[in-house]
């Protein structure tokens, strides 16, 4: 590890300011999982500047406003698994979050961490993006706004510049009734980095149709998408196995189109087609096998 200029941040104008004057020189430090474990890799990128925001308090949030959840990006991953606010709003999301890594992991590892990093294998994205969540980036310039269905560039790459803090994400909370899921699958059962995942929302009308349904990927695509091809095919119907198994094979045929054929495919096809079926049957309380 080589030596570089360590700048501890107590407000988020702190931290901002002290990104436009390092710029792209400059990595931000929240819970440090992914950070310092790159930071021991021979021969990655060293940065010049670690700019420590975690003792901003005002980024350590977990509360509601209205119909409105908002999290703080400081917010870590046990923290979102024992709020209530989550568990009664967005409980795919605290499904993911139980999922990351160890006890350990979970205590230090931050959704803002989780979000900006923007590993393929991220398992608290496909939550949000279902939730139709939306970022703030935060620069000496001021404020704006981003859907998490578009903050993502590519694999390891966000729309934030180099002088933004991700400093809030905000989404509505899920009506009563709706249900929703998220699924992965690892190399063991625990401590796994994710292979491939699905996070579902389904909303039924009065006569127990489908009304609504979001249905996105993990580690599938090059970034995060809704597939709105399998959720048009779900929209007024009845829920079932067989018709959950149908979107699930139109799920895999998103990927294999999207992504072409190559030497992972003859295993992820089938396996995303059942995580995605097994998802949407969990979301009902089906046969999930």
């Amino acid at each position: 590890m080589k030596p570089f200029v360590y700048i501890v941040a107590h407000t988020v104008p702190e931290a901002v300011s002290a990104l436009r004057r390092h710029g792209g020189a400059a990595r931000v430090l929240a819970g440090g999982t992914d950070l310092l474990s790159e930071l021991r890799r021979p021969g990655a990128a060293q940065p010049e500047v670690v700019v420590d925001i975690s003792r901003i308090k005002s980024l350590r949030r977990i509360s509601r406003e209205g119909e409105v959840i908002l999290l703080g990006p400081l917010a870590t991953h046990a923290e979102l698994v024992q709020s209530g606010l989550v568990r009664s709003g967005a409980p795919l999301l605290g499904l993911a979050a139980a999922s990351i890594g160890s006890p350990q992991i979970r205590n230090r590892g931050t959704i803002g961490g989780n979000i900006m990093n923007a590993a393929a294998c991220a398992d608290t994205v496909p939550p949000l993006i279902a939730l139709g969540a939306v970022a703030t980036l935060t620069s000496a310039d001021g404020e704006r706004r981003c859907h998490m269905s578009g903050f993502f560039a590519r694999p390891y790459a966000t729309v934030a510049r180099k002088d933004e803090l991700l400093t809030q994400v905000r989404f509505d909370a899920l009506p009563a009734g709706a249900r929703s899921s998220f699924v992965k699958l690892g190399r063991r059962n625990a401590l796994a980095i994710s292979r491939l995942s699905v996070a579902t929302v389904v909303v039924t009308d009065a006569e127990g149709l489908i009304a609504d349904v979001r249905i996105v990927p993990g580690a599938a695509f090059s970034v995060w998408k809704r597939i709105m091809e399998a959720e048009h095919l779900l929209i007024g119907k009845p829920p079932s196995t067989a018709l959950f198994a149908e979107a699930g094979r139109v799920v895999a045929g998103t990927m294999v189109r999207e992504t072409g054929r190559r030497w992972s495919t003859e295993y992820k096809e089938p396996v995303i087609a059942a995580l995605a079926r097994r998802a949407l049957e969990r979301c009902f309380e089906l046969d999930a096998r």
